[in-house]
Order: structure tokens, then sequence, then C-alpha cells
């Protein structure tokens, strides 16, 4: 047991006071008015919830309201984003300051202001409709499809795991900071929780709790014509600890337990809570009116007058209020982090190799020189697959870099992402000591960088989201067809600008004897019509080593790197263009000589290759030719376009593009009248080589098609 694991007891166990329950009612009326004047919203789960937030943060939550940025602070996610007002009345009473780390402190304004509160759901807002990351302090992950919360919280506290048995030291407990997610019993019902609450239970994550407000209630009605099953059973199945709350307003009973999971880690922490929603309100508590709409102006006031509270004040704090958060939530958080700098100072001091480590992941830089020992393949036109060299580089990376980590969704033999050097291990529990800590094992710990993540594409991506929050950088790997299984947390990880790898591997229909259930069509075009994501299907391995390079320098978004199961050639770099050409998303590969081109060749990843082929035959036939390899339309949009023109020269209108998945999307770069070389359909099942060549991906196909351009264009002339 820690210093910290004991801190403010008596407070924990102490029952609901007069005042108690007068926070507890302005965070109820806050949320009511909130919904009320936006004529939008959810009022009813924040009404009936808001003991139990009061509870967890007024008496538990370690998080320094004027410096919310420090990194061993306790993690709230209120996966139920749809009870948003909830947060927002906490972030303001709780007078949780903008920006981040120590040069918050002092701040004049706050995170959420009551002018934003008052604008809920308005235009410019930082109170917006659900909680987005990045948009207010506190929002420590963006929450509204439900599970994506509770799963994110799950990669936040495996986060905190490998942070402690990598960087914690005998005397330096650096980081024992706890991951709280408040749920729903849609939270629940969602396919994404199940599999987020498997995988915790699995790994053993004593660090998390799932408060789940079970009031029964969704947007149809009664929960149960739908969802009757024993959730608490089911997580004790999970191997989670399970318990009970008959009441959300007993908060002394929540309080017991609370403090139960702080003093006896050993396993997760589900705590069921039974609530009403809206409650208080005379006609429309435990109905499913309370739910997603706003309660109406008379019952506002016969709600207020049942909390005691005035019927005609609208957003009404008493001053008493704000006051006892800071009282105990702020002093808490605040003595906390004090105690925390002044044992990272001294942990700077002796351990500085390991300081400067946590100093770049809270920065978001890399190491010096990270890069130095990154491969370069040699031309060989039997060549590798781009999966095979995007692990090698991968590993050369991650020797540079300690936080780069990750797993597969039981694929990494397949795509190639396993860590394999002596000191890279593999993170699982070690065995517990007869005082409940965990002990270290050599090559299966917390400390370890290699996850196994089992089959569970969607609870893998949004756990590395966790995980990228926290200040790592993970990476998720899975071939291209599951896509479709992570798509929102993907999503949301775009939308949040976390700077997660993912590793999308058999990329198109050479995959071959799986066949068309395994052989991705679409997925390639509906990962760029994201915003945010960056997509990289590099042509060769020297493209591959490009395509990581980028992926690592990006702290902005994800990125996807696409890859083949089958070896390419690799390309001779002293024939054709260098592979840096990458970093513009689109380069010319191979031009002509003797004038302009006649003719573009484009293509991304191994259709690149078959460019190449035909764009040497049609030199042989007089032909000038231009090959551009397009691995990134994203990176390519963001140049100028004195450089687009350079590279697709609007003067040269016969185009082709090859591309063994969808063409969607490709009549941007060669125009109506370009010819598209697309899948149209599904693929089939046979060897990889007979599935390109029954679709005419071969490079006599892509030559006539560049002839025909020719004899089009030559026509119209």
């Amino acid at each position: 047991m820690t210093e910290r694991d004991t801190m403010d007891t008596t407070t924990a166990t102490a029952p609901a006071t007069e005042l108690d329950q007068l926070c507890i009612n302005t965070l109820r009326t806050l949320a009511i008015d909130m919904v009320q004047q936006a004529d939008s919203g959810h009022p009813g789960t924040p009404m009936g919830a808001a003991p139990t937030a009061y509870c967890l943060w007024q008496r538990f939550l370690n998080y320094d309201p004027h410096a919310p940025a420090w990194p061993n602070r306790d993690r709230f996610v209120l996966s139920c984003g749809h009870a948003c007002a909830l947060l927002y009345g906490l972030l303001f009473l709780g007078d949780v300051k903008p920006g981040s780390g120590d040069d918050a402190r002092g701040s004049l304004g706050q995170a959420v202001t009551l002018d934003e509160i008052r604008s809920f759901r308005q235009l410019g807002s930082r109170c917006t409709g659900h909680p987005e990351h990045g948009w207010a302090t506190g929002f420590e992950t963006t929450t509204g499809p439900l599970g994506q919360g509770v799963a994110t919280s799950v990669g936040m506290a495996m986060a905190e795991a490998w942070l402690a048995a990598t960087y914690n030291r005998p005397g330096f407990t650096l980081f024992d900071h706890k991951v709280y997610a408040l749920a729903s019993d849609g939270d629940m019902m969602e396919g994404v929780s199940a599999e987020a609450a498997s995988l915790a239970g699995h790994l053993q994550l004593a660090n998390l709790c799932w408060i789940y407000d079970s009031n029964h209630i969704s947007i149809e009605g009664a929960t149960d014509i739908t969802f009757t099953e024993d959730v608490g059973a089911r997580f004790e199945a999970y191997g989670w600890r399970v318990l009970h709350v008959a009441d959300a307003n007993a908060i002394e009973q929540l309080s017991a337990h609370l403090e139960t999971f702080a003093l006896q880690p050993s396993l997760p922490t589900l705590i069921v809570v039974q609530s009403h929603i809206g409650y208080g309100a005379p006609h429309k508590q435990d109905e499913k009116e309370a739910h997603g709409e706003p309660l109406g102006e008379d019952e506002v006031r016969l709600t207020k007058e049942f909390y005691g509270w005035d019927p005609d004040a609208k957003f009404l704090v008493p001053s008493v209020v704000p006051q006892h958060f800071k009282a105990h939530f702020g002093q808490r958080g605040a003595k906390a982090h004090a105690t925390w700098e002044s044992l990272y100072q001294k942990y700077q001091v002796q351990y500085p190799d390991l300081a400067q480590q946590i100093a770049h992941m809270q920065a978001g830089t890399l190491p010096e020189g990270w890069d130095a020992p990154l491969p370069r393949f040699e031309a060989s036109a039997k060549g590798v697959s781009t999966r095979d060299a995007a692990g090698k580089v991968q590993n050369a990376i991650a020797r540079q870099v300690p936080w780069v980590l990750g797993g597969a969704a039981d694929l990494a033999p397949s795509t190639k992402t396993v860590l394999t050097f002596d000191f890279a291990g593999v993170f699982e529990p070690g065995p517990l000591a007869d005082d409940g800590e965990r002990a270290k094992a050599d090559a299966h710990s917390f400390a370890g960088r290699n996850f196994h993540f089992g089959i569970r594409e969607h609870a893998m991506c949004a756990a590395v989201s966790g995980m990228a929050l926290a200040g790592l950088r993970p990476f998720a790997a899975g071939f291209l067809i599951f896509t479709d299984y992570a798509r929102g947390a993907m999503r949301l990880a775009a939308m949040m600008g976390l700077p997660v790898t993912y590793i999308w591997t058999h990329d198109s229909i050479a995959l071959g004897e799986d066949g068309p259930t395994h052989q991705p069509i679409e997925q390639l075009a509906s990962l760029r019509a994201m915003p945010g994501m960056r997509v990289l299907r590099p042509a060769d391995a020297n493209e591959t080593v490009e395509a990581w390079r980028i992926a690592m320098q990006s702290t902005d978004g994800p990125t996807s790197l696409v890859l083949t199961r089958q070896a390419l050639p690799t390309l001779d770099r002293t024939q054709y263009a260098s592979a840096a050409g990458v970093a513009h998303g689109a380069y010319v590969l191979a031009d002509c000589e003797g004038g302009s081109p006649e003719v573009l060749l484009l293509a991304t990843g191994s259709e690149v290759a078959l460019c190449i082929a035909a764009y040497e035959q049609l030199k042989k036939d007089g032909v000038r030719a231009r090959v551009v390899s397009m691995p990134s339309w994203e990176l390519f949009e963001r140049q100028d376009a004195a450089y687009q023109e350079s590279v697709l020269p609007d003067a040269v209108q016969a185009r082709v593009s090859v591309e063994a998945g969808s063409g969607l999307g490709w009549e941007r770069y060669v125009g109506r009248h370009g010819a598209i070389l697309a899948m149209h359909s599904f693929g089939t099942s046979a060897p990889g080589k007979d599935v390109l060549a029954h679709f005419g991906f071969d490079a006599a196909h892509v030559v006539r098609a560049a002839q025909e351009q020719l004899r089009r264009h030559q026509a119209k002339a």
C-alpha cells in the first residue's frame, strides 16, 4: 500500500451531508438547465448519476484542477457521453483550468465556464453535444458512440500498468494512477465493451474501475425489452470483482466500494449502481422521455421544488458549492501533484535517462537519432513483401524508441509485427506477491512491449487510443479486411488526432486462396474517406521505410500502413527515383526522355510494379510514359499547386490508374475519361497470381489501357 492509497480515507467513509446534497443538486440543476435552454440533450442520466459522479470526484479522484495534464493524474472517462452535461458541471464546479501542467497555474480562466454551460450545444461552445477530446481540458477522450469510452479506458489502464512496470523504481513510484469510467446500460450492450472487458479481465488490470449506472432505460423504453442478462455475473466470468450499490443516492455505500477498489488492488472492478433516470422529475422519472429530450418548463419547476431548489432560478450555483469542491477535490489533487513533482525532481537526478524518456513521451517528441538504424533494402527482382519489410523497420524503430509498443488481433505472425529483440518482452500480468503487488517476470510482465489483443479488433483499436492518450506510441495490426470490425474506434482516433500507427496487411485480392471473404475491396477507399486518417500504401521495401518514418513523425493523427502479403520487387533506386518522394504523398518514380510525357501511369502499392513493367514496354514502343507512385493521397493533397502540377501536369490528360481495390476516388486524378483499372466486384478464391490475372491486373492490361488513352486523346486533338 502506498501513501497515495491511504489518502483521505476519513472523507471516503463519511456519510452524505447537507452540503454534499447541495453539491449533488447543483450538478443536477445545471444539467437540467443546460438541456432546457438548448432545447436539446439528455437530462435524465445526469440527474440520476450525479451522486455517483460527485462521490468519485469529491472523495477519491486524484486530479489537480490547476495542472490537468499532470502525468500521474487519475483518469475519468464519461463513457455515456450523452450525459456530458454532468461532466461539464463537474469541470466548472471543480475549477479545472485550461491548458496543461504548471503553465495553467494561476490562470484566471476555466476549462469550462458558466457562460459556456449556458451555451450548451451551441456553435463555438466547449460544452458540445458529446465530450470531444482537445475541445476543452478535462475531456480525457472523445465519447459518444456507446462502448467506446469504456474500451478506451482499458487502454489507459494498460498504459499505466506499462509505465509503472517500466519506470517505477524502489522509492520512486511515479506511476500509480487509477482509471475510472462511468458507463450506462447502452455501454454494456455494445459489443466493443464486452471485448474490452474480456481483455481487461484476462490482464487483471487492478487499476481499472468501471462504474455502471444502471437505470434500466434506453431510447426505446425499459431495457428489459432487449437486455435481461445478469451483467454482474458476466463480469465475474470475465475475471472482474463485482460490487453493488442498491441506490445511487447512498453515496456512503459507493464510497466503501471505491475504497475497496483503491486499497485492495487485485482485479479490475465493476461497481453496479442502481439509479433512477430523471431522478426527482415527478412525471418523467424512470421514463424513456427523460433520456433524450428536455423535461419541459413545468416539469423543470416541479423537479427543482422536489430538490428544495428555487424553481425560478436558472444556472444557480451557490457560492459554497465550488468552495466545497476546492476544499476536497482541489486540495487533494494539488497535494498529490505537489508530492509527485518533488519525487520526480529527485528521480530526474537519479535516473536522468529514464526521466528524459518520460519527458519525450509527455511532449510527443522523439529521441535524437531515432531513425539512424532504419534499414535500406538493396534492389532485387524477387524482393520482399511490404509486411516483411515493415516488420524489420518497426523493430529498428522500437529498439530506439522504448515507448513504441503494441500488437495484433491474434495475427502478429501474419502481420509481421512481433517485436523480436531480446528485451521486448510480452505484456502480461506477472504473479501476485504476498502483499498484493505484481512481481516482475523477465519475459512476461507489464513491462513487455508485445501486446496480445486476441481476436478483438474493435477493442484493440480503442485500447491503443487509450495508450496514445497516455503519451505512448502504440501500433495495432490486423488484416485490412478487418478494419470493418474496428471502424468506430479508428474514426474517433482520427477525430482526436491521436498518433496511432495501424498496420493493415493482406491488402488486396492478391492474398489469394482465402477468397472474397478476406480480400479487401472497398476498405482502402473507406480509410481515405475518413478525415484525419493518413493512409500509406508503399510500393516496395524502401517506400515502406519512408512510410514508417512519416508515421513516426506524425503527431496530428493516426496513420494506416497498408501492406502486402506477397513479395514485391525492390526497385533499383539508381534507375528510378528515390523513395524519399513518399514524403510528398506522390512522386515521379520513372519518367520519359526526350520531351513531356504522353501518358501518366498512376498506382499505389503492389500495382506500381505493374506500371513499371508497362512503362518499360511502352518505352520500347516509342511511347513517352511517366510512372507516378501515389502511396498517400492525403499527403499529396497537402502539397502546393506547383508541386502537384510537376507530378501530374494538366497538359497530360491521357492517364491510367491501377489499384487492386475499389476505384472510388481515382477520377480525381485521372479525370472523367481516364482509365481506372480497379475492382468492380468481390474477389475469388485461387492462388494470388491467378486472382490478379483473372481480374486483369497485369502489365499487358496496363499497356493496352495506356494505348487506348493515347488513341482517345490523339483523336480529340
